[in-house]
């Protein structure tokens, strides 16, 4: 029997989990898109908190007007000003079992423009 999509994406999003896994040294950046929203949180694996976290849902986000593309660059670059913050520099990046393409790509690219390392 064929798999769903999302069966399949959970697949490759365990057998990535199982390489990558964020450390206090150099968190993990997690991706999850919806089908209008795109979320980004940057994790460290071994004490289990979450540093930073931005959506497409944030209030000075989601005024934003633009494509769901344009979006997700600009949560991109909010989530990686808030690990600046937080004193975070370089990161391991887990696209989450999705394609490294089109809104994912862009958040990764939005998160490397404001200064994250990956």
């Amino acid at each position: 029997m064929a798999l769903t999509k999302n069966e399949r994406r959970l697949r490759i999003k365990n057998r990535v989990r199982k390489i990558v896994s964020g450390t206090e040294a150099r968190p993990r950046l997690s991706v999850f898109r919806s089908n209008k929203e795109i979320y980004a949180q940057i994790v460290d694996d071994v004490t289990g908190k979450t540093i930073s976290a931005a959506s497409s849902r944030d209030k000075d986000i989601s005024s934003a007007k633009g494509t769901k593309t344009e979006v997700a660059a600009l949560v991109g670059k909010a989530v990686a000003e808030k690990a600046l913050k937080a004193g975070v520099e370089t990161i391991s990046f887990d696209r989450g079992g999705y394609l490294y393409h089109g809104r994912v790509k862009s958040l990764a690219e939005g998160a490397r423009e404001a200064g994250l390392k990956f």
